[in-house]
């Protein structure tokens, strides 16, 4: 019976295990509506039943908006303070009706939607989860061990489990009713005053938004300023190296003075052409010859 009682308390162990997100893992920037809901499925799938059952999905939340579980999102993108909304109210829809949900996060969400008060609030009760997690793994193996010893499960396998059933409904029911009794102790809320307390965390939360953008933008023109005045110092020096290795290249240009010499040997070609009086003298000669024969024809006759 120690056996299978051990073995019990294994699969207990197992089955009562849940998927929890951890707060760092939790985004610190806004996100869309598909990027939540994709967000919340990789984190909480392993406490499916069966794979076709929704975590969390956009109709959810829409419905959640309008019966002010959460404040509306901005710009349509939801901040983690939304996000961890979501969480609370994933674990506590499958035990309390949307009413009794709201009138829980009322205050949280009117009072207390800041990034800094929600993040510490939620650090705690994760703290707090784990050691719960042994607490009921405790109490369901001190039940699995009552109905074995009532009903042994090698003798009556099915009557073993319906007691069991029972009396972890019995220990739920019991700890639904003390939740509601809780809940019908908190104080209750005005409509109008609570109207009037929703706009005015509204505006504060638009206002800070606001702010948080004011202050990302400025950055953003810092930093381009910045960039920009180094660019300018670097472009004036690179125009200026630029400048500079223009004189270098006036050397060159200084060689068109040295092809003068090459240009200067027209006059030579001149010379060469000065030959030609010389040719003249030649040719003048020549008659001086022809005028001597006619002198000697002349005598002769």
């Amino acid at each position: 019976m120690d056996k299978q009682l051990l073995q019990l308390k294994r699969e207990i162990r197992e089955l009562i295990r849940l998927d929890f997100i951890v707060p760092e893992d939790i985004p610190a920037i806004e996100l869309y509506v598909d990027q939540v809901t994709r967000f919340m499925d990789q984190q909480l799938s392993g406490n499916k039943r069966s794979e076709e059952d929704k975590i969390l999905t956009k109709t959810m939340i829409n419905n959640y908006t309008k019966n002010r579980l959460i404040p509306p999102p901005d710009r349509k993108r939801y901040s983690k303070e939304h996000i961890i909304l979501l969480i609370y109210i994933y674990y506590l829809k499958n035990v309390l009706p949307i009413g009794d949900i709201q009138r829980l996060l009322e205050p949280m969400t009117m009072e207390m939607f800041d990034e800094k008060k929600m993040s510490e609030i939620y650090e705690s009760i994760y703290e707090l989860e784990k050691p719960q997690y042994f607490n009921i793994e405790a109490s369901a193996s001190k039940a699995a061990a009552l109905v074995e010893k009532k009903f042994p499960k090698d003798q009556d396998s099915y009557l073993n489990k319906v007691a069991f059933i029972y009396l972890l409904g019995y220990d739920m029911f019991s700890k639904k009713r003390l939740i509601e009794k809780l809940i019908d102790e908190l104080p209750a809320y005005d409509p109008k005053l609570m109207e009037a307390e929703r706009k005015k965390a509204e505006k504060g939360r638009k206002a800070t938004t606001r702010k948080k953008a004011a202050g990302k933008a400025g950055a953003r023109k810092a930093a381009v300023r910045k960039t920009a005045a180094g660019k300018k110092p670097a472009k004036a020096a690179g125009k200026a190296a630029g400048t500079a290795k223009s004189p270098a290249r006036t050397p060159g240009t200084a060689k068109s003075p040295a092809r003068t010499p090459g240009t200067a040997k027209s006059p030579a070609r001149t010379t060469g052409t000065a030959k030609s009086p010389a040719g003249a003298a030649g040719t003048g000669t020549g008659t001086a010859g022809a005028a001597g024969r006619k002198t000697e024809t002349e005598d002769k006759e």
